[in-house]
């Protein structure tokens, strides 16, 4: 029997599934049960990597394979796939172990993206290749909207973490919760806790990612700051 937090994942992803065990199988994590979704995860990982590679073929029909294929890892790599199930809230929806539960395995990036690639798998073995389509390009729309193909200066987040690894500090950690507001437009405060700040760090933005980047952003010139 689907629960209702798994009807509200369904309506947010707008989806219906024929058969909620595909669903279910997909937020199982090995820890929970034996039947859990390692392979569906296997299966979904193939058929996004597909679907990025087709449309950023047909978007950008001048750039060369290099970049395609650059473009490609950057949006379907694990970092990108746990932001999503942080958007999603995937981490109020998981079935795990009793272990996973108490150290928190609903906030690790690893679980979190493999639960992104399983529910994309358990679409397709339930409905097909064009529903799982459709909702990869919904839920990577703003990413692939956002790609400059003549950008050549790396994202706020990604050169934070080159500094922070370059100086063999832990890499930064992000919270994003939504704001309520009068404004129709969703309002996301994002937090940024680094080591080598003594203070978290914080920004606004109309949307997870847009929230994070200001706040990367913010904290790479307060680091700079204090050199």
């Amino acid at each position: 029997m689907i629960t209702q937090r798994q009807k509200a994942l369904c309506k947010q992803l707008k989806v219906e599934f024929k058969d909620i065990a595909f669903l279910q199988q997909a937020l199982t994590h090995r820890s929970a049960d034996p039947k859990n979704n390692e392979r569906l995860e296997y299966l979904g990982d193939a058929i996004l990597s597909f679907v990025i590679a087709e449309e950023l073929f047909n978007r950008f029909p001048q750039v060369k394979e290099g970049k395609l294929s650059r473009l490609r890892a950057s949006l379907v790599k694990g970092e990108t796939l746990a932001e999503l199930g942080r958007e999603l809230k995937l981490g109020d929806v998981l079935i795990l172990g009793p272990g996973e539960l108490k150290s928190g395995g609903f906030r690790r990036e690893s679980i979190l993206a493999d639960a992104v690639e399983a529910i994309l798998g358990a679409l397709y073995l339930d409905s097909g290749l064009t529903p799982v389509k459709d909702l990869i390009l919904r839920l990577f729309a703003e990413r692939l909207d956002a790609i400059d193909v003549t950008e050549t200066v790396k994202d706020p987040k990604t050169r934070l973490q080159e500094l922070l690894q370059s100086r063999k500090q832990p890499l930064p950690l992000y919270s994003v919760k939504e704001l309520k507001t009068d404004k129709k437009q969703p309002v996301f405060e994002a937090s940024c806790q680094i080591t080598l700040l003594d203070k978290v760090v914080v920004a606004q933005g109309s949307s997870h990612r847009k929230a994070e980047k200001k706040a990367a952003e913010r904290a790479l010139t307060l680091i700079e700051g204090k050199q």
